[in-house]
């Protein structure tokens, strides 16, 4: 019986999203924005040596299409990236409007937002009194620090200090549909942070704010690191998933990383989560050999958009790629006769733009398991879901069609 694998790295977009300039700042918003091409010609000009050297070096994503999608998707043909396709490659454009990790994910899976996201302005303070109010009332704290637009490691940075000494916890925004909330798990607890984002996230969701996210971190002065006890509390779809419909026909579900925390946990049967996304590899790996027939396993690799994307590193950014595309025939040589492996991604976050925001990108779409190569064309997120649909036999859904 058939399985499907859906691997998101997440923010590894490849441009040309069609209405990129209704997104972002300034005239032109994110029109140009290329995440994927732009690193490719950063490393071949030499300007991303940091750990690393030369052209950017994908063999193996390359060869399932990756470079044919770019091409495809913003009509870049970027250095070293020009392999002729051995498995069945397109590229996705979004419907939902955002370009944030739940719209991306959740389209994937077969449910285009219908909404809007409220998002924060661009002020100092950011957040309304009333909602600081309430918060403050609600979660037994002295007051919050921050209140505004900010990136998480800077502001802690910043507040990390008055954090510890007034027992204010640092509260903040982005370009995102976000509302986050820094603390030190040694001083401030990590469980007491956790309760303190569920007040936060009963407060903001009815305002269509997307996701609260609790940003642990540890340290001293100078020294201060986040840890890996983020926790999203995200609204819940709209409307059932594939996750939903997969466990609904039968079918175990199997989430990778932070999916748990993009779905409010709906439609999951079984977790994994590791210490970064080398660790999420091996997960998926081993599930290649465990996973059940009939099985769903959706999987988020965040490194390049946490670490690499929103601070604008592209060696690192560069460095992970390489770094997961090494373990890529692990992974091909883990599947099973049947089985459907489809790595894509949710969104761009161009380390050479301007800002430290995602950026609104089409998405590579690389399908191994569908016998013989074959182009399948610029197509929508939701046909990625409604394709597993097909894969595992189970009814449409709403939205898209399956590509198979």
């Amino acid at each position: 019986m058939s399985r499907a694998f859906l691997l998101v790295l997440d923010s590894v977009g490849i441009g040309g999203a069609p209405d990129a300039a209704e997104f972002g700042d300034g005239a032109t918003g994110d029109a140009g924005s290329n995440t994927l091409g732009h690193i490719a010609q950063a490393c071949a000009d030499g300007q991303a040596e940091e750990g690393r050297s030369g052209p950017l070096n994908l063999p193996n994503l390359d060869a399932l299409g990756l470079g044919a999608a770019l091409h495809l998707a913003s009509g870049l043909s970027a250095p070293n990236l020009g392999a002729t396709p051995i498995a069945a490659w397109g590229a996705a454009t979004e419907v939902s409007q955002g370009k944030d990790t739940p719209s991306g994910h959740w389209e994937l899976s077969g449910v285009p937002v219908p909404w809007n996201w409220h998002y924060f302005p661009e002020t100092i303070p950011t957040f309304p009194e009333d909602l600081i109010a309430q918060l403050i009332a609600r979660g037994d704290i002295p007051g919050i620090l921050g209140n505004k637009h900010a990136s998480g490691v800077p502001i802690i940075e910043e507040l990390a200090e008055e954090h510890i000494r007034t027992g204010m916890p640092i509260c903040y925004t982005s370009a995102d549909s976000v509302f986050q909330i820094a603390a030190h798990e040694d001083h401030f607890g990590l469980e007491r942070l956790l309760k303190l984002c569920e007040v936060a996230a009963e407060l903001v969701h009815p305002m269509l704010v997307g996701r609260v996210i609790a940003r642990p971190f540890v340290g001293t002065t100078g020294q201060w690191e986040r840890t890996s006890n983020r926790r999203d509390y995200a609204i819940a779809p709209p409307e059932p998933t594939i996750l939903d419909r997969v466990q609904a026909a039968g079918g175990k579900t199997i989430a990778v990383g932070k999916i748990g925390d993009i779905f409010a946990h709906r439609g999951i049967d079984e977790l994994h989560k590791g210490k970064d996304d080398m660790a999420l590899v091996d997960h998926t790996i081993r599930l290649l050999a465990d996973a059940p027939d009939g099985a769903f396993v959706f999987a988020n690799y965040v490194e390049f958009d946490s670490k690499y994307g929103h601070r604008r590193d592209v060696s690192g950014y560069a460095r992970a790629l390489e770094a997961f595309d090494a373990r890529v025939p692990e992974l091909l040589a883990a599947m099973q006769p049947d089985d459907l492996l489809i790595f894509t991604a949710d969104h761009g976050n161009d380390p050479t733009w301007h800002g430290t925001d995602h950026t609104r990108e089409r998405v590579p779409v690389l399908m191994a398991g569908l016998g013989h190569p074959r182009q399948l064309g610029l197509h929508g997120f939701a046909d990625v879901g409604e394709t597993i649909a097909a894969h595992l036999e189970i009814a449409p859904g709403k939205h898209g069609k399956s590509l198979i």
